[in-house]
């Protein structure tokens, strides 16, 4: 049996299959637009943030990161980052500083996916 895409991009907290409905099956829009993610700053700026301990700034990166991963059906890294999100919403900044190496691991799996994906490696 042959594995399909969605099942290659899995692994890596990628929903292929809901990207698709998302898009209305349109592969090379998702690509497009995914790929754009490997030059995302929003998860940059959140650990900057929360190392100056700038909780609002941190809060904005936050959500926007949600937003962008929850578009692009990064699912592991839109529940780490709606994690994040809802602690520092909630002024839980222990919580969210505790939390950011879980981020930070969901970030990396989906770059690491999303470079696969560009390369032609998957």
């Amino acid at each position: 049996m042959t594995e399909t895409l969605a099942d290659k991009l899995a692994p890596y907290g990628i929903d292929y299959v809901d990207a698709m409905k998302r898009f209305e099956g349109n592969e090379a829009l998702f690509e497009r637009l995914a790929l754009k993610y490997l030059n995302d700053t929003h998860f940059a700026g959140l650990v900057a943030a929360l190392e100056v301990k700038d909780f609002d700034d941190a809060y904005n990166q936050a959500h926007s990161l949600k937003g962008v991963a929850g578009n692009l059906s990064l699912r592991a890294l839109y529940e780490a980052a709606t994690f994040e999100s809802d602690a520092l919403h909630a002024g839980e900044y222990e919580a969210a500083e505790k939390h950011l190496p879980q981020v930070e691991e969901a970030h990396k799996l989906a770059v690491k996916g999303l470079e696969a994906l560009r390369d032609g490696t998957l």
